[in-house]
């Protein structure tokens, strides 16, 4: 049964066939991945919902969209149609905002366009210190962040603040000027026009993707926001496509008001996140 899902996945240009034939066939199974290997057959009613799971796998509907759940860093977050499915490349920036904010026992953050809440979230989980606040724009990702924010507050970590709004704003969160200590996003950046798979094209809500002819548009205004919202000293970390390892650091500079401005390379060595400190 695998072997004949992974052939039919490969076929239909999934890239990883035969991890998303097995996590299919445990969602299907509500078993953990690591229970398939003691299997020695799979119910009828299994079969069939492991089929139909197949069927919008091979159509390129995303496999956290099926199996209803994303893994990031220490973090299992709910997910589903209407809201940016959470990458590995995002993991290294919550890395470096964690090195950062390790020194200062209750850190003041700013998560712009949250999203599932992954970056948020993880850092109020791996720093317990943190108060953060979530931002999200999208009035049906946003219902994700509360979602995934609820369940983390149950299980115990401190709440983080949920707020709908637009990272461009002027007056968004403007109570926190000049007292935050980390601003970070993964915010659209993709070119509009440019070519994505269809995972991308066809389910991941377009307010988290298009940025304009450069990809860059929403980033000037969360760079107005940023420099407004932090203190002297506090960080700055923005996620970036690939090819944007040089634009956004020179928007960064040229934005006035921050020092200190780097990029850095994802595990793969691809150029993927810009750094910076607000200068006095």
């Amino acid at each position: 049964m695998l072997t004949d899902a992974v052939h039919r996945l490969a076929d239909a240009g999934v890239q990883s066939p035969r991890v998303d034939a097995e996590l299919l066939l445990a969602c299907a199974l509500d078993i953990p991945r690591t229970r398939l290997l003691t299997l020695d057959d799979v119910p009828d009613d299994a079969a069939a919902r492991f089929a139909d799971l197949l069927d919008q796998r091979a159509a390129r509907v995303p496999l956290q969209h099926l199996t209803g759940r994303a893994p990031f860093r220490h973090l299992e977050l709910v997910v589903g149609p209407g809201v940016f499915v959470p990458r590995p490349e995002t993991e290294q920036l919550v890395e470096w905002a964690l090195a950062g904010l390790s020194g200062t026992p209750e850190p003041v953050v700013v998560d712009l366009g949250a999203g599932s809440g992954a970056i948020a979230l993880s850092i109020a989980h791996e720093h317990p210190g943190a108060r953060v606040t979530a931002v999200e724009r999208d009035p049906v990702a946003v219902e994700w962040t509360r979602a995934n924010a609820a369940d983390r507050a149950a299980a115990g970590d401190r709440p983080v603040e949920v707020l709908a709004g637009d990272m461009t704003d002027p007056q968004l969160l403007s109570e926190l000027d000049g007292t935050v200590d980390l601003v970070v996003s993964n915010p659209p950046y993709v070119p509009d026009g440019a070519r994505v798979p269809r995972e991308v094209a066809d389910h991941d809500p377009p307010l988290a993707l298009w940025g304009g002819p450069d990809g860059l548009d929403v980033v000037r205004g969360l760079l107005r926001t940023a420099a407004r919202l932090l203190r002297p000293g506090g960080r700055l970390g923005v996620e970036h496509a690939d090819q944007q390892g040089s634009a956004l650091p020179a928007l960064v500079r040229s934005s006035g008001g921050f020092t200190d401005v780097a990029d850095h390379p994802d595990l793969a060595g691809r150029p993927r996140f810009t750094t910076a400190r607000r200068t006095g």
